[in-house]
């Protein structure tokens, strides 16, 4: 997987770092050519030194082959706009902006660009937005029969009530993460675009859990009527 960065600070060569070692395509993007220096010894990837929003910039860097993008950099102006550039003019499916100004983050939600506030979440975290790794568990009881994991939701699940995972699945959502803020939904509360939901669940009942998530919300709940039927 090609994933561009922009901004070589500190989340953004710490992110550059860690997709390295993981094997993945790297270019990272930044106008000042001594903040490289951030990079590990063993950064393999590509430089680009260059304005992350700038066509010819982020072609250097591989864009119209990329996976993935997020932009990191200083500036909430230029990451939004570069994330932008990245979704509608290069088609790149998986964009994330880190934004610094919490009350702009959810005007440019409803722009479609996934963002994260940099206050409340980190570089792991912003990986996980770039590259889904199914679910990701977060506690065990001592008994190592119940876990709260968070698990990726499938994008119809969005727009709808957050009891009808509980009613497709049979599990508890035990909280949803928006915006990098923790939030217990209530009886009438909406998965939105962007939202991390964590699920409590039996240990041995995850992985069905997991499967239904990542499904479509009407193939669930179809399923679920039929088998009531």
């Amino acid at each position: 997987m090609h994933v561009v960065i922009l901004g070589c600070g500190r989340v953004g060569s710490l992110l550059a770092d860690r997709l390295d070692e993981a094997g993945h395509s790297v270019a990272i993007v930044d106008q000042d050519p001594q903040s490289f220096r951030r990079l590990s010894g063993r950064f393999s990837g590509t430089t680009v030194k260059g304005i992350g929003f700038d066509r010819e910039t982020l072609e250097k860097a591989g864009i119209d082959r990329a996976h993935a993008f997020a932009a990191v950099s200083s500036g909430d102006n230029t990451n939004i706009l570069a994330a932008r550039v990245a979704r509608e003019t290069y088609g790149v499916e998986h964009v994330v902006a880190r934004i610094y100004d919490p009350r702009r983050a959810e005007v440019y939600q409803r722009l479609g660009i996934p963002t994260v506030a940099t206050v409340s979440w980190t570089a792991g975290q912003i990986m996980r937005r770039l590259l889904p790794q199914g679910g990701l568990e977060e506690y065990r009881d001592a008994s190592g029969e119940v876990l709260l994991a968070e698990m990726p939701a499938h994008a119809s699940w969005y727009g709808h009530a957050v009891t009808d995972i509980e009613i497709a699945t049979g599990a508890r959502v035990g909280f949803v993460s928006r915006l990098g803020a923790g939030m217990i939904p209530a009886p009438d509360s909406v998965l939105q675009d962007g939202d991390l939901v964590h699920v409590l669940v039996a240990s041995d009942d995850a992985a069905r859990v997991e499967g239904i998530l990542a499904g479509s919300r009407e193939a669930a709940l179809t399923a679920l009527r039929g088998g009531s039927s």
